[in-house]
């Protein structure tokens, strides 16, 4: 498969007001199985919009239980070759892959922000760190030894790592390439073969995988993507007998979903789901390295990410000026064009999480004290646009302290004392991700082990080296990938034993009965 010619930066707009349509924007997103870009067995399609303008750009493959049945079967072809390959081999391919994704930066960034709303400057790191976690995993796989264990003289027990298989991988439409980048990488370096199930609200950075992969050289087969929606071909995935394993990142009601579909077959789960993260912030905190962290934290990306710190506890003494001043930095938070280098906040990713989004505002102004934001900004008449939003004196019942947004809307209460500020941190089903910002860091501590989260980052915003493991508690998801856990994921442990001395069984049955 050929090479997309590379895009120029995304234009802004062009005299029509519709964004302009990025180089090499392709009309139709096929599927990719065995090698092959295909249609849906049954033909359907679905139209592809972008976030700006809510007008479609292209069709994509409707795929189904048959689209999925073909890729799977694809995979298994593969698999026998690419699992026993040496992991030298796979890095080797793991490394090239990664120089491709870095070559056309640029046109993965132009992409990426056209089809999610995603400012253009965020959308190119998220390319830079898809290049990274491939090789990341490239490093992994080749340093990557095996336990033994030594009982005496008697015994020598070593552990043999096997890759599980078919591997069925479903990524949301948030950041959508670099989070399939973060399944990609360690399923094929551990040996798997697999299917990729991308959002169908954002696929088109997904469409640039399969010259990606073709052109680093890997296998037909390896990694085959099905398009298409969640109910259709991504539940065909979660069903299908031969695909042992599933890691899903989304929504928690519909990793629910997929675990309960997953039990009879006792599949292998890994779910990365929703967030409702808090920010403890103690009136000794350096006060605007935590602003600063707030204010990134929960609007970067559109506020569309699951880490967001999206509830703000402040102890009661610095609790009116720094609700105040997040405000004032709110309200001049840079809401454009995604493809202006400028823009801060771009625009949410589709009519449809638009609107529950501003649903959301509507309830917290019944709720609480709307202090920023809260609607249209004055100069963005079309398109799915939200003024970054902060609500104060926000009561733990509320809605908008409970429930996960998505979107760049934040929620900030006071707390008296550290246990209040645990309570109310843990005041939530979910336990992703959890942030404290303190000058006494014997505190910080107590309050980091304290808090029910996968994740917490004391005195620093959302920075994550790629070794550690990534996950949360609770609603929140359950398992961990990054790092080591990535491969144990996707790899069985077989444990062999091995007598090195004479065999001292008990002999029943030895001695003749009388």
């Amino acid at each position: 498969m050929t090479t997309t010619t590379e895009a120029a930066p995304q234009a802004a707009t062009d005299p029509a007001g519709v964004p302009a349509r990025p180089a090499g924007l392709p009309g139709e997103i096929l599927h990719w199985i065995g090698g092959e870009a295909v249609p849906s067995a049954d033909g359907r399609v679905l139209d592809v919009a972008d976030p700006v303008s809510n007008t479609a750009y292209a069709t994509l493959a409707a795929g189904g239980a048959a689209d999925v049945d073909r890729a799977v079967a694809a995979a298994r072809a593969a698999f026998p070759a690419w699992s026993a390959l040496g992991n030298r081999e796979r890095a080797t391919l793991l490394n090239r892959i990664a120089d491709a994704v870095e070559a056309r930066e640029e046109e993965l960034a132009a992409f990426e922000s056209f089809d999610t709303g995603l400012p253009i400057t965020q959308a190119r790191g998220q390319a830079r760190r898809a290049a990274e976690n491939f090789r990341y995993f490239a490093d992994v796989v080749v340093a990557l030894g095996e336990e033994a264990f030594r009982v005496g003289a008697q015994q020598l027990n070593y552990v043999v790592r096997t890759p599980v298989g078919v591997a069925g991988l479903i990524t949301p439409w948030n950041t959508p390439f670099m989070l399939e980048s973060w399944k990609l990488a360690p399923a094929i370096a551990s040996g798997c073969t697999l299917v990729l199930k991308p959002a169908e609200w954002t696929p088109l950075s997904a469409s640039l995988w399969p010259s990606i992969l073709a052109d680093a050289g890997l296998p037909a087969g390896v990694v085959n993507i099905v398009h298409g929606l969640g109910p259709e071909a991504g539940q065909a995935l979660v069903d299908h007998p031969e695909v042992p394993i599933l890691s899903f990142t989304g929504s928690t009601a519909t990793g629910r979903h997929i675990v309960r579909c997953s039990a009879d077959r006792l599949k292998t789960v890994s779910m990365e789901l929703g967030g409702k993260s808090p920010v403890v912030v103690f009136a000794d905190a350096d006060v605007e390295a935590a602003l600063d962290s707030v204010v990134f934290g929960v609007f970067s990306l559109n506020g569309e990410r699951c880490t967001a710190g999206s509830r703000v506890l402040v102890e009661r003494p610095l609790y009116e000026e720094f609700t105040r001043r997040l405000a004032e930095r709110a309200e001049r938070v840079r809401v454009g064009l995604p493809g202006d280098p400028a823009t801060e906040v771009g625009a949410l990713v589709h009519p449809v999480h638009y609107r529950r989004v501003l649903d959301y505002v509507e309830a917290g102004k019944s709720e609480a004290r709307l202090v920023a934001g809260g609607g249209r900004p004055a100069h963005l008449p079309e398109g799915n646009y939200l003024q970054p939003t902060v609500f104060a004196d926000v009561p733990r019942e509320a809605r908008i302290f409970q429930e996960e947004i998505f979107g760049p809307v934040v929620a900030v209460a006071p707390f008296d004392d550290e246990q209040e500020a645990i309570d109310l941190a843990n005041a939530t089903a979910y336990g992703l991700a959890a942030y404290v910002w303190t000058s006494d860091l014997k505190r910080g501590h107590r309050v980091a082990h304290a808090v029910e989260s996968g994740m917490v980052w004391i005195n620093s915003h959302n920075v994550r080296d790629l070794r550690t493991p990534f996950g949360g508690v609770k609603a929140s998801g359950l398992g961990r990938e990054g790092g080591a856990h990535s491969i144990d994921f996707y790899t069985e442990s077989k444990i062999v034993h091995v007598m090195l001395g004479d065999v001292h069984t008990p002999r029943f049955g030895a001695d003749e009965q009388h």
